[in-house]
């Protein structure tokens, strides 16, 4: 059996004085689409800091391809899209994409295909404080494309885009996945759970559930993600 790309055990996060995670156990599987869902504030941002090695914890282990989470070995191997666009504002689409190739040693040819991925060819040459938020958070996703991760770590990117766009990059997901790759797509709409090879549920930093859509929807018996979401935290009349 192929190795769980992310496996996480007893993971205890407190911030603020608060405990955001109180000690979550979770696996995923290499080569899937896994949607990380939850309202906001159930830490999912949180749990995705600790992934990649940004979050300090209290407790537990997080192991990221077999090693670690934070490892210098995975610096070439995780990209990350955060929540709020993190480009240079006062450069091109180009030259932030340029300048994160050459930061991840990408070939010059990765700038031209991320743009394709992303649907931002006409925008290349434009300064990126002038675009919508939503084409600013394509960009971030697209400087985590550069590198060819073989874990793709991706906190709210479809936050704000048109449905046409947000199909694009679903598909997108899946073809990346279709490749080798894992990606951890977190949301808190609930209607994405059906783009997602398979689900974690998050609230208030416990893990309600794991399954895929159809297991989520056999285990509530609605099919409405929403509905099947709230039957599982809240308690029967």
């Amino acid at each position: 059996m192929t190795a769980p790309a992310i496996r996480i055990d007893g993971l205890h996060v407190v911030r603020g004085g608060a405990v955001v995670i109180p000690g979550l156990g979770c696996e995923v599987g290499a080569g899937s689409v896994t949607g990380l869902l939850g309202p906001s504030g159930s830490g999912k941002s949180t749990l995705i800091r600790a992934i990649v090695g940004v979050q300090r914890v209290a407790g537990g282990t997080v192991e990221v391809l077999g090693v670690p989470a934070g490892s210098s070995a995975l610096r070439a191997r995780v990209g990350y899209m955060t929540q709020a666009p993190s480009v240079y504002g006062d450069l091109t689409v180009s030259e932030n994409l340029r300048f994160f190739a050459r930061v991840l040693d990408a070939p010059a040819a990765a700038v031209d295909r991320v743009l394709a991925d992303v649907s931002l060819e006409e925008f290349r040459d434009r300064v990126v404080n002038r675009l919508s938020g939503g084409q600013r958070a394509r960009v971030s996703l697209a400087t985590a494309l550069l590198g060819s991760p073989d874990l793709l770590v991706l906190d709210e990117p479809t936050v704000g885009l048109d449905p046409v766009l947000r199909r694009d990059l679903w598909e997108l997901f899946h073809r990346i996945a279709d490749g080798g790759a894992t990606l951890l797509v977190s949301s808190h709409v609930m209607d994405e759970a059906d783009r997602c090879d398979e689900l974690l549920l998050l609230r208030e930093g416990r893990l309600v559930a794991q399954a895929t859509p159809d297991e989520l929807r056999a285990r509530t018996g609605v099919a409405d993600m929403d509905a099947a979401f709230l039957r599982l935290v809240e308690p029967a009349p």
